[in-house]
C-alpha cells in the first residue's frame, strides 16, 4: 500500500488533468493514473522506495481528485475572497490544484489541517515555483481559519 504523500501526488496528477479537460472525460483521467509506462515517459515516476502502486492506491487517489474537483466552485469563490488579486483564473494550473486539493482535504476534516497544509506546501515545493510555497501556505492557513470557525457554511455540505 502507498503512502498518504505518494496517494496525494497522484490525486494531484489527477486533479491537474480534470481541470483540464473536464469531468466528461473523468474515465480517461482515471485510466491514465494506473498507466505507470506513460508516466515513466512524460518524467513522471510515483512507485518510490521500491513501493508498488496497487489499484486500490490509484482508486484512493482518483476518488480524492474527483472529490476535491466537485468541490472547486467553494474552494474558487473562498480563495478569491481570501486573495482578491490572485482570482483562479490567474494562478498557474499547478498552483489551482494544489490549492483545491489542500481545500479539499481541510474542510473533509480526513487529516489534520496541519497535514494538510503541509503536504500542500510539499506538492508546491515538487511541482511549481520558488514563491508558491509561501504562497499556498498563507491561502491554506487562512482557508482554516474560517473553516474552523465556521465562516464557510457551504463547505460542510
Amino acid at each position: 500500500m502507498a503512502t498518504p504523500r505518494l496517494i496525494r501526488k497522484l490525486a494531484l496528477l489527477a486533479l491537474y488533468q480534470l481541470d483540464a479537460r473536464g469531468e466528461q472525460d473523468a474515465e480517461h483521467v482515471r485510466a491514465s493514473l494506473s498507466d505507470a509506462e506513460s508516466l515513466a515517459e512524460e518524467g513522471l515516476c510515483f512507485d518510490e522506495n521500491d513501493e508498488k502502486l496497487t489499484e486500490r492506491d490509484y482508486a484512493r487517489a482518483y476518488e480524492m481528485a474527483l472529490r476535491a474537483y466537485r468541490l472547486r466552485g467553494q474552494a474558487d469563490r473562498l480563495l478569491l475572497e481570501l486573495a482578491p488579486d490572485w482570482p483562479p483564473h490567474r494562478q498557474a494550473a499547478i498552483d489551482r490544484a494544489i490549492l483545491r486539493l489542500g481545500y479539499y482535504e481541510i474542510v473533509s476534516n480526513k487529516v489534520p489541517y496541519r497535514d494538510a497544509i503541509n503536504e500542500a506546501v510539499e506538492l508546491a515545493r515538487s511541482f511549481s515555483t520558488e514563491k508558491s510555497p509561501t504562497f499556498i501556505k498563507g491561502l491554506l492557513a487562512a482557508v482554516y481559519k474560517r473553516h474552523a470557525a465556521g465562516k464557510n457554511p457551504e463547505a460542510s455540505s
